[in-house]
């Protein structure tokens, strides 16, 4: 990685009070720039999908009332809803374990600065068995104390592809020793696909969930 690459994973690692106050006063203190559909214009085949995908989180089914901000704006474009979620179903039923794709997704929610995505995934995290002591390590990264070899590998490589796009070859290697072909396809399409849903949300200003807290929730 360059030192420019390095000094932005630097610069959000860790809580930066003023910079995190300021990120989302320009994402969520300003309206939200497409607007939801009505609960009731939701389709039976997109609640089903919805539904699915909440499963694979480990989540509840919702009712058309109860669906998520994010969704019902997605909705105003069918065929890149459609894919999206069905891409997500596949990650959440994958080949990577839950408890390794969450602390992959929770640090690609906090360097992307994505109010909406980080609280959503602090949730999904703690049903995969991440704890609130390993949620903070996430914020500070993989060189925070307290992390196995394992667990640091699956961070520095979100880090690395987020500042160069790369995974360099002594993480590659570390990954590769836990984890199978399959495994190492679908880490690299899974850290792509939770970046570009961080751009979008964060694009888009999507409102949060009732009682998330944003980049503060833990």
């Amino acid at each position: 990685m360059g030192d420019m690459d390095k000094s932005l994973i630097g610069q959000r690692s860790g809580v930066d009070a003023a910079a995190i106050a300021e990120r989302e006063a320009e994402i969520l203190g300003k309206p939200q720039r497409v607007a939801e559909i009505k609960p009731e214009d939701i389709g039976d085949d997109a609640l089903a999908l919805i539904n699915r995908i909440r499963a694979g989180a480990g989540a509840g089914p919702v009712t058309p009332g109860e669906v998520p901000g994010y969704f019902l704006t997605m909705l105003k474009h069918p065929d890149i809803f459609r894919g999206q979620l069905e891409m997500g179903d596949v990650l959440f039923r994958g080949a990577l374990p839950a408890r390794e794709r969450e602390l992959a997704i929770l640090r690609i929610g906090w360097l992307m600065r994505a109010p909406y995505e980080w609280s959503q995934h602090v949730h999904i995290a703690k049903r995969a068995g991440i704890t609130a002591d390993e949620i903070e390590r996430v914020i500070e990264g993989p060189a925070a104390q307290g992390w196995n070899a394992a667990d640091g590998a699956i961070l520095r490589a979100v880090d690395e592809m987020v500042s160069a796009q790369f995974i360099s070859d002594e993480t590659w290697a570390a990954l590769a020793k836990m984890w199978n072909e399959q495994q190492l396809i679908e880490f690299p399409m899974m850290v792509g696909q939770y970046v570009a849903t961080a751009i979008v949300q964060n694009t888009l200003r999507i409102r949060l969930a009732d009682g998330n807290r944003g980049l503060s929730q833990r």
